[in-house]
C-alpha cells in the first residue's frame, strides 16, 4: 500500500492526516499550535506514525495552511498550496456536488465558490478575528461555560437576543448589557452565535453567490448553535463532513497523491528528533533591506524566506 501525508499549520490548530492509495483517511490528528508550529508539527508526525505499518513507506506530502512554507523546507514536502485550494480539493473530494464552503477557523474564515468542482470566487477575512474561533473561545471564557458546551447550550435558548458581533470589544460591552437586562446565558450564548453569522455575510461574504449545497467546515463547525444559525439564516441545511476539522490537510494529502510521480522528498518521521531553529538578518546589497530569514536543521541552513530577489533562496534551490 501506499501512503500521504497532508499537513495544514494555522495559527491555532496543526492538523496531520495520513491517506492510502484509494484516498481512503486512516489517521487524523488536531493538535493546538500554540504559536509554535515546529513543535507541533513534530508531535503530529508522532501521533500519524504509529498508523503505519512497520514496513509503510510515505509517497507523497502536501503541505498547506499559514506555516507550510516553513513547514514544507522542515518535513521535506513534495506538494505546497495555499488553504483555498487545499479545502476545495478536499471538500470536492467528499462532495463532488458542492456548491458553496464555508470554513471557519480558529483566526480566520473564508468563502469558496464552486462551479463543476472548480473555485470560482472566493473571500477570506481582513485582519479582525471577530467571528472565528479563537472570538468564541474568548467569549466562553468570559462567561465560563467550556468550549465543548458552547453549542448546545445556545440549542437550549428560548429567546433572541441581538448581540453585536462586529468587534469583540463590541461583543463583550453588548453581552454585558444584555447580562443587566436578565437574558439568561443560554439566550446570550444563542446571540452570540447568531452575531457570528451576521458577521460572516455582511464581510466574507458579502457580494458572493451562495448557492447549495453549502458545506460548513473547520473546527468551528463542531459548534451545533453555529451550524444551527447558519441554517436558519440561509434558510436550508448546511453539509457538515465528517473530518470538518481537518478537511485542509486532507486536501494537501489528496494533491500529495495526485501529483506523485517520484520518490517523495520527505524526510522520515524522525524528521521531529531534529532541532529547529530561524535566525534573521538584513541584507543591504540593494535599496529593499530585505529582512532575510535563515531556517536551521541541526546546523545547517535548509531554507531562507524573505529574499525578493531570490538571492539566498536561489542557493538552496541549487542544490536540491
Amino acid at each position: 500500500m501506499e501512503y500521504y501525508l497532508g499537513i495544514d499549520v494555522g495559527s491555532v490548530s496543526t492538523n496531520v492526516v495520513l491517506i492510502d492509495e484509494k484516498n481512503a483517511v486512516l489517521a487524523t490528528t488536531y493538535i493546538r499550535t500554540r504559536g509554535d508550529p515546529l513543535t507541533s508539527v513534530k508531535a503530529g508526525l508522532k501521533e500519524i506514525e504509529h498508523h503505519l505499518p512497520s514496513n509503510a513507506t510515505i509517497n507523497g506530502v502536501g503541505v498547506t495552511g499559514s506555516a507550510r512554507y516553513l513547514i514544507a523546507a522542515m518535513v521535506g514536502a513534495d506538494v505546497i498550496k495555499n488553504e483555498i485550494t487545499a479545502h476545495a480539493v478536499a471538500t470536492t473530494h467528499f462532495h463532488p456536488d458542492a456548491r458553496t464552503i464555508i470554513e471557519i477557523g480558529g483566526q480566520d474564515s473564508k468563502i469558496i465558490i464552486l462551479e463543476h468542482g472548480v473555485v470560482t470566487d472566493f473571500a477570506m477575512n481582513n485582519v479582525c478575528a471577530a467571528g472565528t474561533g479563537s472570538f468564541l473561545d474568548q467569549q466562553a471564557s468570559r462567561l465560563g461555560i467550556p468550549i465543548e458546551e458552547f453549542g448546545n447550550r445556545a440549542l437550549q435558548s428560548n429567546a433572541d437576543v441581538r448581540i453585536a458581533g462586529r468587534c469583540t470589544v463590541f461583543a463583550e460591552s453588548d453581552m454585558i448589557h444584555k447580562q443587566q437586562l436578565g437574558y439568561t446565558t443560554n439566550d446570550i450564548i444563542n446571540g452570540l452565535c447568531e452575531a457570528l453569522v451576521r458577521n460572516y455575510f455582511a464581510t466574507v461574504a458579502k457580494g458572493k453567490d451562495v448557492k447549495k449545497p453549502v458545506v460548513f467546515q473547520g473546527g468551528v463547525a463542531a459548534n451545533v448553535g453555529i451550524r444551527r444559525a447558519f441554517s436558519k439564516h440561509l434558510g436550508h441545511d448546511v453539509l457538515v463532513p465528517v473530518h470538518f476539522n481537518v478537511m485542509g490537510a486532507i486536501g494537501a494529502a489528496l494533491l500529495a497523491r495526485e501529483s506523485h510521480t517520484a520518490k517523495s522528498k520527505f524526510k522520515g518521521f524522525d524528521v521531529s528528533h531534529h532541532n529547529f531553529k530561524t535566525t534573521s538578518f538584513t541584507c543591504k546589497d540593494c535599496p529593499n533591506h530585505c529582512e532575510v530569514v535563515e531556517f536551521h536543521q541541526d546546523h545547517k541552513v535548509i531554507a531562507y524566506f524573505g529574499d525578493k530577489c531570490g538571492k539566498y533562496s536561489n542557493r538552496i534551490s541549487a542544490h536540491e
